[in-house]
Formats: structure tokens, C-alpha cells, sequence
């Protein structure tokens, strides 16, 4: 059995590892980079090393580094987790070849699973079904445009190697087909190191449900049943669940057989999940196999009462899968929602900073996978996911209702997250009926952030409180020993200018506090601890550091800066030809040059961070006057990118 384990990765997945490990007596060792040195992972681990800077290219990429940590920490297995190495089939062969056991499949079934060109193949060659396309070898652009002429749209291009929705782009129109298969395959090297393309058919109102599969060293392989990945956001999942609700036993029993028949074509050993898409009829399609534990396990392992992570480092260790495929059933439902710092109301930009609040409930049927605790920093150099929120219950509705009970419980406060969206998401009638399909978010009515106005009063409301609750003379609170005087601040929500009235009036039960702004008001009672607002009780959390503010109400969240004694601000906003980035991260592309002329939307230059691109766009017209971008550049938030001088295009 293994004895000492190297994880090699980081926040979530990592600290779930070690929390299995530990429960079967492993020795855990963390690897950290630069970036990452007081995390939590690094913290729980029972050992930990650092291999290199912030960039994961130069440490959880880096296949030297770990194998040099390995052999410091005298690790005898590696365990990938997912993204980052996981599907690397040279990282399985260095680990190999070191002497150490990799906690996954052989790098030759990663090499020809990894590559969604071969598996298409394998798949066709053993019988499963495949999406109509085009993976030829000849990628030439002039080629794939004629393949994509030929296959027809709405079309998707995809990279062969990775995965998470990076390296994908849907095309509905041929005369875009260029530039979407430009972007794909730039997101694809950089994400990946391979920018290899095929092109697939679209299938239009489908389902993702994808098959678990567990297969030891002795030739048996199990599947652990389906979840629907249906709710996704730009080809991301956001929202998974086991079993799916929507399909037949006839349907159930094809995918489950097709991921059992394709396991064991390919001689697979360890967890595993083979992906397929469901049209209308129930017909199957093969996507991929991912070769590693996916992100969504959790759901699984709620309704069939297994630790995947545990039958993998058995499996990795040699021993035979205790289990037979009539042991394995399904007890109730299981739905996932993942936690992003990403602010919905600004198209979903990742957000990083400190959490200075984070408290997520987990009363019985929940379940929390968190890489993070309330005081950790998120950076911008890795994914932005902060945790997984998982619900199960006898039924679809009550693990429903009981994921909506804990975003509702939850308190963050420190940086935005898309917590009211997924909170929008299982309500909608798509997702409450069990109608998601794969562009069902993309198409679903709009989520609508709170007005800046209303988060201004919200703020205020609670800024006072705090005072007053905080002042060793509460009749000063509120900056005044009058009761009922009235306060002023001025804050900034969202790039808007708010002042807010203030004043509150003792009451026996504490304070009757009235915030008013723009013909707006608020009046809520608060007895020290809790709000009590138009007759409901409203547990608020607030954080401050230094001006900035923020606030967790349940279901939202909300910032401001305090600029009440700010110098008055200079007029601006769009339209002012001065380009800063919108957060930290690093120039992948620049598309002009000092001198040239823009117009307003015209592409200045890519950013990317947490994984994602950002395209940063002229905001008038005019000339590129000072352009301080360049390609390979880290750039933190709110540096200067170009500078545009008013003036017609020519």
C-alpha cells in the first residue's frame, strides 16, 4: 500500500486528497509554489514543498520540480488531481520511469485518451457512437475551413488535448470560422501546451451526462452510473447532479455499457469518466474520456456511498476492486454548484483579494469541498474556484432545496463571487424542471445584479450599524451624540458616486437606522446583532479593509469605497482613450501598433488570467498613441495598457 503521497496540485482538490489519505494512515506531502506558501493545502498536509514561483508554468507545470520534490519528501506516489498535470502523459511517464507509483491510468491510455482525435478513433473502432466531424491529421487552416464548409454550422472547434471549455468555440457562421479557430487554438497552447484542433458537429438541444468508471489492474472494469453536466457557461460546467433525472433505463444502459465497453478497449485502470452528449431522441454521441477524477465526483460518491479517491490509491497500489457491478446502486440525488470568485454583473470577471469573511453551512445532506478558509488571499495565477457546494437528498427537489439553503447560509465577504447567480440558476424554471440542456445558460433570462443604488443602502445601513455597535459611547456611532441627527457618506459602488444619508434613533431594542439616497430610502432595526427589515430577519456579515467595504447579506453580496473625505473626482468613465487592465494577469495578444488608427470595439490586446481571456477594446476612436502592452507581459490590475488620441479613424 501506498505510504507517503505527493499530491501535485493545489487548493480544493488537494486538501480533498489529503482528507482521504489521512483517513487511510498515507503520509500527505503539498507542493506549493511561491504564490500559494500559506494556503490551506500547504497547511493541512503533513509535509510540504515548495517548486518555484507563482506562474504555474514554472512549478504545478513543471514535471521537473515535482519529480525533484518527490525525491526530497520521499514520496513513493504521485497523485495528479485534475487540471494542471493530470492528463499529462509524459508527467505519468517521468513518475513512472522515477520509480513511483502515478495514482492513475498508464501514460500510454492517457497519451491515446488525452488526444480526443484518438480517442474519437478508439471509440468508432470499439462501437460507441461518435459526434460527426472531422479529426484528420492535416490541420492547416485552409483545411479545417474546408472540413468546416463541409460538416456545415452551427459547428464546434475543439483542441484535442485538456479540457474545462478551454481551446472550444461554437461557430454559427463560417465568415467567423477563422478568428474562432484562431482563439481556440491560442487558448489551447497556452492552456495545454498543444494547440491541436478538431471540428464536431454541433448537437443542438443536448444533454452532457457523462459515465464514472472504476477498472483495476485484473481486467474488471465498473461504471458508477451518470451525472448531467448540462448546466454549463461557455462550455464550463457550473451546476452537476447523479443521477440524471432526464433520460430512460434504455438510454441509461447504452452510456453506462458504451463507457464499460470503451474502458476496456483502451485497458484502463484507476477512475476515469467517459463523456457523452444526448439529443432529443436518446441517442448517444462519445465526446472524450477524461483520464483523471473529475472535478464533480463528490455527486457520485453521494448517491452510490463510495470514496472514489480511496479505490484509486487501492487501485494504484495493485489491489483488486473489492466491488462487482451489482454492489454498486443509487440512493437519492446529488447536485454540485462551484463557487467561482467571478463577478456575474461584469460579464464574469475573475476577482481576487482577500477573503475576509467565508462561512458556508453544512448541515446533514451537505457537503463542502473548499480550498480556502476567511482570511486567504486569492491570486490571479490559477483557476478561480474557491469551493464546491454539494446537496443530497431523497430527491431531485430536496437536494435542490438544500443547495439553495446553504448559498442562502453562506457569508462571504472580501471579493465577489457568482453565488446569486447559481442561486438564479436553481431557481429558474429550466434547471427546477430538469429542462437544462447544453445552451440553455446561454439563452436562459437574464440575471439582473442589484441596482448600485440599493447596494449603496445596503452598505450604508450596515456601515452604521457596525458603528454603532463598535463605539464605547453609542450615542457616537453614527459620528454624532444628537439621536436622530443626520450623516452623510458618499460611496462608490460599481464606478458609480452614491451619497447616502444617515440616522438612526435608539430604541429599547437598540436602533432604528434610516439610510436614504436619490429618493430611495431604507428604514431596518438592529438589536446589535441582527436586522430586522420590513418584518424579516436578516443576518448580515461585514468586512472592511482600509475604505473598501463589503457586506453578505445571504443571497448577495456587495463592495463599496468609502470616499466620503476622497478628493472630488476628476470627470471620466468610457470613452477617455486611457486602457488599464481589469485585473491581474498576462498579455497573450496585441493586435495594434503605436500610430495606428482604432474605432471604438476594435481589439487592443488579450489578457489572460485564471484561465480565461479577456479582450480589452478600444473605448473611442482615435490613434494608438502610447501602447505599453506586449506580448508575455504579467500586468497587475489597473496598469496602464495603451492610450488612445481622440480623433476620426482613417
Amino acid at each position: 500500500m501506498i505510504k507517503r503521497l505527493l499530491i501535485a496540485n493545489r487548493s480544493e482538490i488537494a486538501v480533498r486528497i489529503m482528507r482521504t489519505a489521512k483517513a487511510m494512515g498515507i503520509h500527505t506531502i503539498a507542493v506549493y509554489s511561491e504564490a500559494d506558501k500559506a494556503v490551506q493545502h500547504v497547511k493541512l498536509a503533513d509535509s510540504s514543498i515548495c517548486i518555484g514561483p507563482g506562474p504555474a508554468t514554472e512549478s504545478y507545470l513543471s514535471i521537473g520540480a515535482i519529480l525533484n520534490a518527490a525525491r526530497e519528501t520521499g514520496a513513493d506516489a504521485i497523485h495528479p488531481g485534475y487540471g494542471f498535470l493530470s492528463e499529462n502523459p509524459d508527467f505519468a511517464e517521468a513518475v513512472t520511469n522515477a520509480g513511483l507509483i502515478f495514482v492513475g491510468p498508464t501514460a500510454d491510455v492517457i497519451r491515446q485518451m488525452g488526444c480526443k482525435r484518438t480517442a474519437r478513433q478508439i471509440a468508432d473502432k470499439a462501437g460507441v457512437p461518435v459526434v460527426p466531424g472531422f479529426d484528420g491529421t492535416d490541420t492547416d487552416d485552409a483545411v479545417l475551413l474546408a472540413e468546416a464548409k463541409s460538416i456545415g454550422v452551427p459547428l464546434m472547434i475543439k483542441a484535442t488535448a485538456g479540457g474545462g471549455g478551454r481551446g472550444l468555440r461554437r461557430v454559427d457562421r463560417l465568415d467567423d470560422f477563422t478568428d474562432a479557430l484562431a482563439s481556440a487554438r491560442r487558448e489551447a497552447g497556452s492552456a495545454f501546451g498543444d494547440s491541436g484542433i478538431i471540428l464536431e458537429k454541433l448537437i443542438e438541444d443536448a444533454r452532457h451526462v457523462e459515465v464514472q468508471i472504476l477498472a483495476d489492474s485484473q481486467g474488471t472494469v465498473l461504471h458508477l452510473f451518470e451525472r448531467d453536466c448540462s448546466s454549463q457557461r461557455r462550455h464550463q460546467k457550473v451546476i452537476e447532479e447523479a443521477p440524471c433525472a432526464t433520460i430512460s433505463d434504455e438510454t441509461r444502459a447504452a452510456l453506462t455499457s458504451a463507457a464499460v465497453k470503451l474502458a476496456s478497449e483502451v485497458g484502463y485502470t484507476g477512475a476515469g469518466t467517459v463523456e457523452f452528449l444526448v439529443d432529443e431522441k436518446g441517442a448517444i454521441y462519445f465526446l472524450e474520456m477524461n483520464t483523471r477524477l473529475q472535478v464533480e465526483h463528490p455527486v457520485t460518491e453521494l448517491v452510490t456511498g463510495l470514496d472514489l479517491v480511496a479505490e484509486q490509491l487501492r487501485i494504484a497500489s495493485g489491489q483488486a476492486l473489492a466491488l462487482t457491478q451489482s454492489d454498486v446502486s443509487i440512493s437519492g440525488h446529488a447536485i454540485e454548484a462551484r463557487l467561482y470568485a467571478e463577478d456575474p454583473a461584469q460579464h464574469f470577471m475573475p476577482q481576487t483579494g482577500t477573503l475576509g469573511v467565508f462561512d458556508i453551512p453544512t448541515p446533514a445532506g451537505a457537503r463542502l469541498d473548499s480550498g480556502v478558509i476567511a482570511g486567504d488571499t486569492v491570486s490571479p495565477y490559477y483557476d478561480p474556484m474557491l469551493a464546491k457546494l454539494i446537496a443530497h437528498g431523497q430527491t431531485r427537489e430536496d437536494a435542490r432545496l438544500r443547495l439553495l439553503a446553504m448559498l442562502a447560509g453562506s457569508r462571504i465577504a472580501g471579493l465577489g463571487t457568482n453565488k446569486a447567480w447559481l442561486s438564479h440558476l436553481l431557481k429558474s424554471e429550466p434547471f427546477s424542471t430538469g429542462a437544462t440542456r447544453t445552451h440553455t445558460l446561454e439563452h436562459s433570462a437574464t440575471f439582473l445584479p442589484v441596482p448600485a443604488i440599493k447596494q449603496a443602502l445596503a452598505i450604508a445601513l450596515i456601515m452604521q450599524a457596525n458603528a454603532l455597535k463598535e463605539s464605547p459611547m453609542p450615542g457616537l456611532g453614527g459620528w454624532t451624540n444628537l439621536s436622530g441627527a443626520k450623516t452623510r457618506r458618499i460611496l462608490e459602488v460599481a464606478g458609480e458616486r452614491i451619497s447616502v444619508e444617515t440616522r438612526q434613533t435608539k430604541t429599547a431594542q437598540g436602533w432604528d437606522i434610516t439610510v436614504a439616497a436619490e429618493g430611495e430610502t431604507r428604514i431596518a432595526s438592529f438589536d446589535g446583532e441582527i436586522f430586522t427589515y420590513k418584518g424579516e430577519k436578516v443576518h448580515a456579515r461585514h468586512w472592511t479593509d482600509g475604505n473598501h467595504h463589503y457586506a453578505d447579506l445571504g443571497r448577495w453580496h456587495f463592495a463599496a469605497i468609502d470616499i466620503t473625505h476622497a478628493p472630488a473626482e476628476k470627470s471620466g468613465g468610457a470613452g477617455t482613450g486611457k486602457l488599464a487592465a481589469p485585473m491581474d494577469g498576462q498579455i497573450v495578444a496585441v493586435a495594434t501598433a503605436n500610430g495606428e488608427n482604432v474605432s471604438a470595439g476594435d481589439l487592443i490586446c488579450v489578457i489572460e488570467a485564471m484561465k480565461m481571456e479577456h479582450h480589452i477594446r478600444a473605448d473611442m476612436d482615435g490613434t494608438i498613441s502610447e501602447l505599453t502592452a506586449s506580448v508575455g507581459a504579467q500586468v497587475k490590475a489597473r496598469a496602464p495598457l495603451a492610450t488612445i488620441t481622440p480623433g476620426e479613424p482613417s
